[in-house]
């Protein structure tokens, strides 16, 4: 069997293999020393870097090995242009900007740049479009106004609406758009959710409201499991979540050459009032197929792919196939960097090709909820087999790596998609990369553990950065040989020990500096977006600190009202500081009448726990509030003992419980630490109510 070193050695080291995907470093060591590099004019930061000549050339090697002779994509990005939209600003109903397409204009009035990865650049131009689309007689698409599009199909007395935005404002301005270039004033017969992530069922607001609903019977679909999963996904590491979304997003650098140039599966999210109106209809089979508004469609859920509820649907009087986002224009995200748990690639590898053997031999067109459709049956086929096989060599060759001890710490280096689907552009990292997808495949099947007892437990990175600093010889050593690795290219060497001085010396400026100029080489270079605002949102965070701006949006009422009173009573326990909690012990019945929920709530062993359907016959406290009023606490509108107070919430036994318990929770940092230096001094905490439900931002996949 072939040893896990001689793997490793066996791989090319320079070359288009590595260069193509945007991770070849240049480590020459024959290179020669440049002087320190000095500030860019023009540069979105002050401190920021021009690229240097090692970058520059691994942006030119991908640019000469990508298939950029291919341009089937643009033609098809273009085919079906209604009509363009000439409103380059969205307003959100705050008085400031929900969407604003202008930023984005610097991405057309250049050829390439030498600070962004050709590929990247590529998407990004083709990310660019904004208007109504025809798909085929029938289907129309509002693309651009948000990271994912909104589609209506005609139906026999209506439009029925295939996932409706992030916000209400860019949804609003959306279906304002269409009516105004097709709608012909005929009103939303229904509205199909096809997965739990914000994008696809944030804008609904902007389009209904439960009233009209209501009065006109409008069907509301969704996959099976699609409430539950909506919320759970991002309550109980929520906070941690929102802070690592805004390294994946990059949400503090400029869009700019420089900095944000696209997100990959669209220009970006958009900045409005999200709301969630709950299904209604649920497909809850494999295969279900009904008319919607008289059109026959047959749904296919596919769960634990995309999202943990997802489903495809083809419509076969059309021949069209809508794959959600299953099936879009790069390679998705197995594991996602701001933290999920992870997506089993050889599920999403068989959905796919159920959906090609059950819908894919006669549709006619392709379509999804981001990108741009493909048309004819032989095109089709194409991606869809392209796209089975792009996750499956994913899921298969990873393993196949593992199983001959490669580890969760070498896979990347190892690694590598299939040359043809190398020269797919919907298979390449816009999304997903191969690095961080591999790694993630590996830790669904194995964990973190690389299997040596040396990093089974380890010591914690500040602490094992002071004893390399030390044996390194110090702070200014570290430094001189991390500036001669700079200047060679060798960025990921330069990385590796300039990070053990940052943690060892938090205060260290000339170490911080350098170490934000390596990431910003490092983050230029990258095709995929996520890897790219990674490097590039660190080396903010070295230079100029974590933002002191407000942190991420508060949860919505209606989010409010899709968790579940269990899953608020799981992220109590996971907000309450067991430290306090020694010593004390309680049980308490919660009795929620308009729902028929009891739970038995204990604090015991520093751990507090429920369990749903029971009650204790000789609890300290029983409080008894409809679901509908505690909905108001858990919102930060009301107080628990305001409840009290007037009568809303009834107790029986100790009230000094739900005191007690209030003195254990915390709140959550949004702005904690990643990078040991880099918190303001004295930078506030905002306070949350005790019994306030705190979720992680709806996040867009």
């Amino acid at each position: 069997m072939t040893a896990r070193r001689d793997l490793l050695h066996a791989l090319p080291v320079t070359g288009a293999a590595f260069a193509v995907a945007g991770k070849l470093l240049l480590e020459d060591s024959a290179a020669q020393a440049q002087p320190a590099a000095t500030p860019l004019a023009g540069h979105f930061h002050p401190l920021g870097k021009a690229p240097s000549r090692h970058t520059v050339a691994v942006l030119e090697e991908a640019r000469r090995t990508l298939p950029f002779a291919d341009t089937r994509d643009f033609e098809e990005n273009r085919r079906g242009l209604v009509a363009p939209m000439t409103e380059r600003r969205i307003p959100n109903d705050s008085g400031g900007v929900a969407w604003d397409m202008d930023r984005f204009n610097f991405i057309d009035q250049r050829e390439s740049f030498d600070s962004i990865h050709p590929s990247l650049h590529r998407i990004a131009r083709l990310n660019q479009n904004y208007g109504l689309y025809e798909v085929v007689p029938g289907i129309y698409q509002v693309r651009g106004f948000d990271l994912s599009h909104m589609t209506f199909i005609r139906g026999r007395t209506g439009w029925v609406v295939l996932d409706v935005l992030i916000s209400a404002e860019t949804a609003r301005a959306a279906w304002r758009f269409f009516q105004q270039q097709r709608g012909e004033g005929r009103p939303i017969s229904a509205v199909i959710y096809s997965h739990t992530h914000v994008d696809h069922w944030g804008g609904i607001r902007g389009l209904l409201n439960e009233e009209e609903i209501r009065a006109r019977n409008i069907p509301i679909i969704a996959p099976a499991g699609f409430m539950a999963n909506l919320i759970s996904e991002n309550v109980y590491a929520g906070n941690a979540m929102n802070r690592r979304l805004g390294y994946q997003y990059g949400q503090l650098l400029t869009i700019a050459p420089h900095g944000f140039v696209s997100q990959g599966l669209g220009q970006g999210a958009s900045n409005g009032a999200v709301g969630l109106i709950a299904p209604n209809r649920i497909v809850e089979r494999d295969i279900e197929e009904f008319e919607v508004d008289g059109v026959p469609m047959v749904f296919q859920n596919t769960p634990d792919t995309e999202a943990p509820s997802e489903m495809n649907t083809y419509f076969p009087t059309m021949k069209a196939l809508w794959m959600a986002e299953n099936v879009t224009a790069t390679l998705h995200n197995i594991y996602t960097l701001r933290g999920a748990q992870i997506r089993d690639a050889l599920r999403w590898s068989k959905y796919i090709g159920e959906a090609l053997y059950r819908f894919g031999q006669e549709a006619e067109v392709l379509f999804a909820s981001h990108h741009w459709p493909r048309w004819g049956n032989a095109r089709v086929q194409e991606v869809l087999r392209a796209q089975r096989d792009l996750y499956a060599s994913m899921n298969n060759q990873v393993l196949h790596y593992a199983n001959q001890g490669v580890t969760i710490n070498q896979i990347h280096k190892v690694y590598q998609l299939p040359e043809g689907l190398q020269q797919t552009w919907h298979a390449r990292g816009y999304h997903g990369s191969p690095e961080h997808n591999a790694r993630g495949v590996v830790q669904r099947f194995l964990g973190f553990w690389d299997c040596n007892p040396a990093t089974l437990i380890p010591l914690a990175p500040e602490d094992a950065a002071t004893l390399y600093v030390d044996m390194m010889g110090g702070a200014e050593r570290i430094i001189a040989r991390a500036r001669t690795l700079h200047d060679e290219g060798r960025y990921q060497h330069a990385s590796e020990i300039l990070n053990r001085l940052v943690f060892a010396e938090p205060q260290n400026g000339p170490g911080r500096e350098l170490l934000a100029d390596v990431w910003e080489q490092i983050g230029y270079q990258q095709e995929n977006p996520g890897l790219r605002n990674s490097f590039l949102n660190g080396a903010y965070e070295l230079r100029s600190g974590i933002s002191t701006a407000e942190g991420g949006k508060s949860t919505s009422p209606d989010t409010i009202r899709a968790m579940s009173t269990e899953l608020f009573l799981n992220f109590l326990a996971i907000r309450m500081d067991s430290r306090r909690a020694e010593g004390m012990r309680f049980t308490m019945n919660l009795v929620t009448p308009d729902n028929g929920e009891r739970f038995i709530v204990e604090l015991a062993n520093a751990t507090l726990t429920n369990i749903e359907g029971f009650q204790a016959e000789r609890a300290d406290l029983t409080l008894t509030v409809n679901r509908s009023d505690l909905e108001q606490v858990l919102a930060g509108q009301r107080t628990l003992e305001a409840l009290i107070a007037d009568g809303t919430a009834r107790v029986q036994g100790d009230v000094g419980v739900l005191t007690r318990l209030a003195g254990l929770m915390v709140d959550f940092d949004p702005r904690f630490e990643v990078l040991p230096g880099t918190r303001p001094v004295g930078a506030p905490v905002a306070h949350a109510d005790a019994y306030q439900a705190i979720t992680g931002a709806m996040i867009p996949e």
